[in-house]
């Protein structure tokens, strides 16, 4: 009997041990968790597309600001120019006479100034010992005002005159790329008239056309997503720019721009064909099936990533498909659903995201 009751104790112990370990257990936090995520898309049915061709976000044409015989012209179109880079080069002989002749008419001004200061230092002496009227004084007194005048003028036309010289080179503003060309060597161009147009590299966008009748379905900021042609099935994320509130007396279309998020310049090339896929205001998102939980009162919820963390959200969905589910309410198109991984999530949980591609993403509160 002994024996039995050892046997019992310990058999105790065991569990009274087990169950301290469950408790230390349970107050750990949980681990860092990696998560697939991706951008919820348009239900089928619900997305339009839209050819465009990728443009440079600023396009500016470049001129000199004088006119002149152009002379030397350094880039041709497709080059890629930094700030600063010297373009083009116009005949710079009637500018330099013109810094010659104001610099020499300043030296004029300066010596006739001069002397008028020493006249009147020399006329203020005299009408203190009283030897010349107040008059004649005041006369000095005006000459050397006049003279200061001039001189001042003089200056100011010397460095207009400089700037005119230095208005002879024309130079890059920002980097990026000539995208073309207007004018060549040899051909005698007016003051602001185009000789370049320079793409600059602050952005990449895609210029699309909107029907009339579609065109109040989508506004600015809207998420779209844009497939270049050069690479089927690969989506870049982007957003309405910019939606022109007139349409185009020929066409009847609005000209539209969608700003492409972290373009590659070397991948998304200027003149490149594109499509834009853009889902209309209240049109359905979907996910894939394996986005989609069981909550404990039967509803479905997503897990969505947001600031390193994840948390689970209640979403309306529709009739389930053979790879994705329509959900009508619950997300956005710009939130991070995990899409692998969710079974082992609890609410709040850190979380390291990648996408599709196994880039890291990061999600910044909102």
């Amino acid at each position: 009997m002994s024996g039995m009751r050892r046997m019992r104790a310990a058999a105790v112990a065991a569990m009274l041990l087990a169950l301290c370990a469950c408790g230390d257990g349970g107050g750990q936090a949980p681990p860092t968790r990696p998560v697939l995520v991706e951008r919820p898309q348009p239900a089928p049915g619900t997305s339009r597309s839209f050819p465009g061709e990728i443009r440079a976000r600023a396009e500016s044409p470049l001129a000199f600001r004088i006119g002149g015989q152009l002379v030397r012209r350094e880039v041709d179109a497709g080059d890629r120019v930094t700030r600063g880079q010297l373009l083009a080069v116009i005949d710079q002989g009637d500018v330099e006479a013109q810094s010659r002749a104001a610099a020499a008419r300043l030296a004029a001004a300066e010596a006739q100034l001069r002397r008028a200061a020493a006249d009147r230092a020399r006329y203020a002496a005299l009408a203190g010992d009283q030897l010349v009227s107040r008059s004649a004084l005041d006369a000095q007194e005006a000459a050397w005002r006049a003279a200061d005048g001039e001189a001042r003028a003089a200056r100011a036309q010397a460095e207009v005159a400089r700037n005119q010289a230095g208005y002879a080179e024309l130079r890059a503003p920002v980097d990026g790329v000539i995208a073309s060309r207007q004018a060549e060597a040899g051909q005698v161009v007016a003051a602001g008239q185009a000789v370049f147009t320079l793409a600059a590299d602050d952005g990449r966008e895609v210029a699309i056309a909107l029907p009339e009748s579609v065109v109040a379905d989508f506004s600015v900021g809207q998420p779209v997503e844009v497939e270049l042609w050069t690479a089927p099935g690969e989506r870049l994320r982007g957003r309405f720019r910019e939606i022109s509130p007139a349409a185009d007396p020929v066409a009847r279309t609005y000209a539209a721009r969608v700003a492409i998020e972290d373009a590659d310049a070397a991948r998304v090339a200027l003149g490149q064909s594109a499509e834009v896929h853009a889902a209309g205001t209240g049109a359905a998102l979907s996910v894939p099936l394996s986005a989609v939980q069981g909550g404990a009162g039967g509803e479905a919820t997503v897990w969505v990533f947001d600031d390193g963390r994840v948390r689970a959200v209640a979403v309306e969905v529709g009739d389930f498909g053979a790879e994705r589910v329509p959900v009508t309410s619950g997300v956005a198109a710009d939130d991070w659903v995990v899409v692998a991984g969710g079974h082992l999530l609890r609410d709040g949980q850190a979380a390291r995201a990648v996408d599709r591609r196994n880039r890291p993403v990061d999600a910044a509160p909102r």
